[in-house]
């Protein structure tokens, strides 16, 4: 694995040189100090993979992240030494399609144990998931990838049969997205009227560290009122509560819980483990979105859902920075409708609103 390395500062350079050391057949490809030079350096040597500073003289990273994904695609992970100093720029870089963010690990967690795992372990999932960042064909396969494991075969029952037991969420909106991720989320959140924001559960993959910047930055960006989610807090009517935990989230009655297992799983919080929750608990009802996002994460979750009876959309493929998980779903008849991002928020307020594409019945 070749790995790039952006960043105008020396002690950063080296701390990322030793890291990416520790990685068995890893290597570094070209080390660039702002982002004009990675353009360049992309454009005659692509890597398999770039680590990407924000704030870098000539050209930041959000702009480079852009033009490379443009020009010359490749996995980009933002490695960034501030989070909240930067916000603005760390999230234009995901909704470019950079796959994650994460803090620049410093010279002391070299020799600390643990110390590069938030770092290693973000590029061992680009490794395993070994995918171009362009979209699929859509007459091609979604190639099989890693995911959290089926649903239990009772997760569902048949479609519109559905009975909420009482305590129950009757309309919880559940969100699962990834790679552009921040982007398409605030497209749907922000299309929906203030006021009339159901009660919201989000599951973006994203470095624990960065997602109460991101829920500030949608929050800013939408006008809704849009927290980090915690175990314990409350999903209400008017709120959207981003998952923030190295493990899963589920919902206990209306509240979050974290929940370990599965362990197995490359993407902590999975989309899939919380769908799947929600689909065989039979507290809840509503409707599932799964958005933009590399590999398949979401769609077995998804396919259960509509089974026991929600509503279930997926993201179409032209507006998707990467088709990997919606293109799953919609191969699994998971989804009911396949909307353009911009229509999805509005199909959320009003259920007749957008026309789409609708799959077809259950398989």
């Amino acid at each position: 694995m070749r790995i790039a390395i952006v960043n105008d500062l020396r002690m950063a350079q080296e701390i990322l040189k030793a890291s990416v050391a520790r990685i068995p057949g890893a290597s570094v490809a070209w080390v660039a100090a702002d982002g004009a030079e990675a353009c360049a350096r992309c454009s005659t040597d692509r890597p398999d993979l770039i680590l990407m500073d924000m704030v870098m003289p000539v050209m930041d990273g959000a702009k480079a992240t852009a033009r490379i994904m443009r020009d010359t695609p490749c996995p980009i992970l933002v490695v960034t030494s501030t989070i909240e100093g930067n916000l603005d720029l760390v999230y234009d870089a995901l909704s470019a399609g950079a796959i994650d963010a994460v803090q620049t690990p410093s010279a002391s967690a070299l020799g600390a144990p643990g110390g590069l795992d938030p770092l290693l372990r973000r590029i061992a999932l680009v490794r395993s998931l070994h995918a171009p960042v362009q979209p699929p064909a859509r007459s091609a396969a979604p190639a099989e990838l890693p995911s959290a494991p089926p649903c239990p075969s009772d997760a569902g029952t048949s479609p519109r049969t559905h009975t909420i037991a009482s305590g129950g969420i009757r309309n919880l909106l559940a969100i699962g997205s990834s790679t552009g991720g921040p982007q398409a989320l605030a497209s749907v959140l922000g299309a929906i009227p203030r006021g009339a924001l159901p009660p919201t559960v989000v599951v973006q993959h994203i470095d624990r560290d960065f997602a109460p910047g991101l829920a500030q930055w949608l929050a800013t960006v939408t006008g809704h009122d849009v927290r980090a989610g915690l175990p314990g807090d409350e999903v209400i009517a008017g709120r959207a509560l981003v998952a923030t935990a190295d493990d899963h989230v589920v919902l206990a009655g209306s509240r979050l819980q974290s929940r370990a297992e599965p362990r197995d799983v490359l993407f902590r919080p999975s989309v899939d483990v919380l769908f799947c929750s929600l689909a065989s608990d039979r507290m809840h009802s509503g409707t599932a979105v799964l958005l933009t996002g590399m590999g398949r994460d979401g769609a077995a979750g998804l396919l259960q859902l509509r089974k026991a009876g929600w509503r279930t959309i997926a993201q179409d493929e032209a507006s998707s920075a990467v088709w990997g998980m919606p293109g799953a779903a919609v191969a699994l008849g998971a989804a009911e409708r396949v909307l353009p991002v911009g229509r999805i928020g509005h199909a959320i307020a009003s259920p007749s609103a957008g026309a789409g594409s609708v799959p077809g019945p259950l398989p």
